[in-house]
């Protein structure tokens, strides 16, 4: 765990053996480490190098105890290496898989120098450890990985979004969150996350993949006829207008008039469940009224054809005469 964050800390930091002198390296053109200069001995910023150098040489732990001290030294103060001294604690934190308290660092630069450029590095690593929540990583209690942290990761995505709206890094935020909704099935909040995706970022290229996603969450949605049919309403609106916009890939995944149609008599069916429970209550005007409408807004279903009958037989309707026409 601790290795994989060791490319990210190292990138444009010293790489360089304990005891030499403390020259950074910077990733040049035709992926060379290519020397820069070595800060002043003594100085705020070769401390900051060192930091950067115990990350990168793997020893985190000696990154940690030295930012520790450094911080605590400066923290009142203005140094300008602040934001990237929170910022290295964190990734040192992280790469000896403290994630949580790597979150402290992180939210430090965050609300403190949100003008540093180590904001949106902070961010960015945020979203890297609600990523991990929000897929099955627990959080420490008692030394044991235990407690849901799922709730945590959910928290950090939204907070993400609203810090660096029209980012990549909120786009990438708001889909993992209505992605991650879609798995647990929390089909609602998916819906909702997926419309707040394509209303927030309406160039992606990810838009026709939140379409889907939005439909087929509604869908889900529906249990049966005795339940709340909204979401197939919702569903069939959104069917025709994927339809409309996407006509091949409608096609290809089977999201057009065949499944429209389907949701219609669904929504249908649904709608004559609850007639024919007005009916059971003995509460006709209100089963009427439901079978009117059904049959309005359904022509051409088998409920529709169920709905008229019913109301034939009672006298709610006229049945057509033989050669009744225009």
């Amino acid at each position: 765990m601790r290795r994989a964050w060791v490319g990210i800390a190292a990138a444009g930091l010293a790489v360089v053996p304990a005891g030499a002198q403390q020259t950074e390296f910077r990733l040049g053109e035709g992926g060379r480490w290519d020397p820069t200069r070595a800060p002043a001995p003594g100085t705020e910023e070769a401390t900051i190098a060192e930091a950067r150098r115990w990350l990168a040489a793997d020893q985190p732990g000696k990154a940690r105890d030295l930012l520790d001290a450094w911080i605590e030294e400066h923290r009142l103060g203005d140094s300008p290496w602040l934001p990237e001294a929170y910022l290295l604690r964190g990734d040192a934190k992280l790469a000896m898989d403290e994630e949580y308290n790597a979150l402290v660092d992180y939210e430090t630069v965050v609300g403190e120098f949100a003008s540093s450029p180590a904001f949106v590095t902070a961010l960015e690593r945020e979203f890297g450890i609600a990523k991990r929540y929000l897929n099955g990583l627990r959080k420490r209690f008692l030394g044991m990985r235990i407690e849901d942290a799922s709730p945590i990761g959910e928290e950090l995505v939204l907070c993400i979004a609203e810090r660096l709206p029209g980012s990549q890094l909120a786009e990438d935020a708001v889909l993992e969150l209505a992605e991650w909704y879609y798995r647990t099935r929390e089909l609602r909040a998916a819906a909702e996350t997926y419309d707040v995706f394509l209303e927030l970022f309406p160039r992606s290229e990810r838009r026709m993949h939140a379409y889907q996603r939005r439909i087929l969450s509604n869908v889900a949605r529906f249990k049966g006829p005795e339940y709340d049919a909204s979401g197939l309403r919702e569903a069939r609106i959104r069917i025709l207008e994927f339809r409309d916009r996407y006509p091949a890939e409608a096609v290809r995944t089977g999201l057009g008039d065949a499944l429209a149609a389907r949701l219609d008599e669904s929504e249908a069916a649904q709608m004559l469940t609850t007639a024919r429970w007005y009916l059971k209550k003995k509460d006709g005007a209100s089963a009427r009224l439901t079978l009117e409408r059904l049959t309005r807004s359904h022509p051409g279903t088998v409920s529709a054809d169920r709905a008229l009958a019913i109301m034939t037989e009672r006298g709610w309707v006229k049945p057509a005469a033989d050669g009744d026409g225009p």
